[in-house]
Order: C-alpha cells, then sequence, then structure tokens
C-alpha cells in the first residue's frame, strides 16, 4: 500500500505552538495596555473623544474584538496560514482578545462600568495562559525536578492572586469612586 503525499512545505513552515502563542502574548499585552491608557486619557479630556456612536449608543471597543476576532478564526480554519502569515494571524488573534477582554467585565454586568475589577482578572487569567503555552516545556521533556519546581510555582502563584486579590479590592475601595465619577462625567 503507497501511503498518501505529504505536503513536505507545510510541514517546514509549520511555525510551532510557541513561538506563534509569544506572538498572540505580544498582541494581548500591547492591546491591552493601549486600550486601557486610550480610555483613561478620553475620559480624562486629555484627548480628543474618539469613541464610536451609533444613534447616541456608545460602541465599545469589545465589539472591534469580537468582530475582528471572527475574521481571525475563519481566516485560521479556512485558509491554514503558514510562515509569516501565521505571525501575523496570531498576532491579530492577540489584538482581538485584547479588545474584548479588556472589557470582560461588560460581559458580565452589561451596562456596567469600564473600570470593573472582572475586566482585569479575565486580562490576568488570558495572560497567564499565553504564557504558559508560549513558554512553557514539553510534556515529553517533563521530568521529576521540574514537578517539584512546577508545585512550588503553583504555591507562588496561589499566593500571589490571593495578595492581588486582597489589595485589588483595597485599591478599587480607594480609587474605584473616583473612576467611576470621571467615567459618568465623560459619558454624553
Amino acid at each position: 500500500m503507497i501511503p498518501p503525499p505529504v505536503n513536505t512545505e507545510h510541514i517546514m513552515h509549520r511555525e510551532t505552538a510557541h513561538r506563534l502563542a509569544r506572538r498572540a502574548l505580544f498582541g494581548f499585552i500591547v492591546t491591552f495596555v493601549l486600550a486601557r491608557v486610550f480610555v483613561f486619557l478620553i475620559m480624562s479630556k486629555a484627548m480628543p473623544n474618539f469613541y464610536f456612536f451609533l444613534h447616541g449608543t456608545h460602541v465599545h471597543h469589545l465589539n472591534y474584538g469580537i468582530f475582528l476576532l471572527a475574521a481571525v478564526g475563519g481566516y485560521g480554519i479556512f485558509r491554514r496560514p503558514i510562515g509569516r502569515m501565521a505571525e501575523i494571524t496570531a498576532l491579530l488573534y492577540g489584538v482581538a482578545m485584547g479588545l474584548t477582554f479588556d472589557e470582560f467585565g461588560m460581559w458580565l454586568h452589561l451596562g456596567g462600568s469600564y473600570w470593573q475589577r472582572a475586566s482585569v482578572d479575565a486580562v490576568i487569567v488570558v495572560t497567564a495562559f499565553f504564557g504558559l503555552i508560549a513558554f512553557a516545556r514539553s510534556l515529553k521533556r517533563f521530568e521529576a525536578r521540574h514537578f517539584g519546581a512546577s508545585i512550588i510555582m503553583l504555591i507562588v502563584l496561589a499566593g500571589f492572586a490571593v495578595a492581588l486579590y486582597v489589595a485589588g479590592i483595597h485599591l478599587g475601595d480607594v480609587v474605584g469612586p473616583t473612576l467611576q465619577n470621571l467615567e459618568a462625567a465623560s459619558s454624553p
């Protein structure tokens, strides 16, 4: 029996999941930071209002992210990009995820404040997920010494999560009312 032909060009130029995850992580973090900076500058009237309004309704940037996710997902499934196009697709995927998850709290509480804690928590989880894919060792090379280090890392991360949660509650009590007043004053 003759084996089916193999497209060697596709195999030779296939990007690794780790490399593509690093591109997505980069796009995700840069987009999240820029979105937060632009929103803060617009709300504080330090830059012009670039918000898009449709018949008096503010179209939030999570909608742009959803449409970009749909486009990138469709392109990734139907075209199966390789090489440079795979890298660009991964970067755009990260941008789309950044736009969408920056307003994750609004998924949960429609009409809620932009500054919801759930959005920042979701961004931390997605960043950790991308980071694990981008930088984790292959499971084939996972040895006993890695298991011990992984347990220590999980304990440290759990402690960090608790500290972040407690600090976030305190910071929300201190800064939250100011940000909500700023948001209310900037809305048309």
